[in-house]
């Protein structure tokens, strides 16, 4: 059974891919590793360009993402750290979604889920190549792919529970966008709950993650009054 770790970075939380890359993870073994430059649809963000140092001049000649997509089609599984956001920038990926953040919210509670300090953490197993660093996309690919590892030998899930398990929804606490970002979501909502109703109302593209989590701040705000 064939599962492919994928992982883009973009201009800035709203999108737009300048990299995608991918490694497979067959019978706990790393293989075929696939990374790509990509021609954005719009202006990299300096805050983005900050974190992952991919610069305009990198990706003026790299082909769009809808050119480049086609070679990461063909698996049965995609598995990314908060796959929502993976799942959002490439709608046209077939396959089901494994997300390595939920999964590790479940099997291991009370730490913190960045990429980079699971990695520590949990001490996984991670040999990344040469000339390689992290918040590129092929260095967090081999990181999720050491979490995947690690998350299948400590569970024993199939690889329909992961499916499961990552589908379900997760309360979210902190809002991650907009004028509130950084802020707790319980408190939007009992301080502005407009606001929240604006974004169900004209965030199309909002996870599932996020719209469970406003109904359920909304929820508790108008029980409270």
């Amino acid at each position: 059974m064939t599962f492919r770790v994928i992982d883009t970075e973009t201009c800035g939380l709203e999108g737009g891919v300048v990299e995608i890359a991918s490694v497979d993870v067959e019978n706990g073994l790393l293989t075929n590793p696939m990374s790509d430059l990509v021609c954005p649809d719009r202006a990299i963000g300096y805050e983005a360009m900050a974190i992952h140092h991919i610069t305009e001049e990198m990706v003026a000649d790299k082909q769009r993402i809808a050119k480049t997509v086609g070679r990461y089609h063909g698996s049965p599984y995609y598995v990314a750290h908060n796959a929502a956001f993976d799942r959002r920038m490439l709608p046209e990926m077939h396959g089901e979604w494994i997300c390595t953040v939920k999964l590790a919210r479940k099997l291991y509670p009370g730490l913190k889920y960045s990429n980079q300090y699971l990695r520590y953490a949990l001490n996984l197993a991670v040999t990344v190549p040469d000339g390689l660093y992290p918040h590129r996309a092929l260095y967090d690919c081999y990181v999720t792919a050491a979490l995947l590892v690690k998350i299948m030998a400590d569970s024993g899930w199939s690889a329909a529970e992961m499916v499961a398990l990552s589908n379900q929804a997760t309360l979210v606490t902190t809002l991650k966008f907009g004028k509130y970002r950084g802020q707790p979501m319980e408190r939007i909502a009992r301080e502005d709950p407009g606001y929240l109703k604006w974004l169900l109302g004209n965030l199309k593209d909002l996870s599932a993650d996020m719209r469970f989590s406003i109904n359920h701040y909304l929820s508790q705000g108008e029980a409270a009054r």
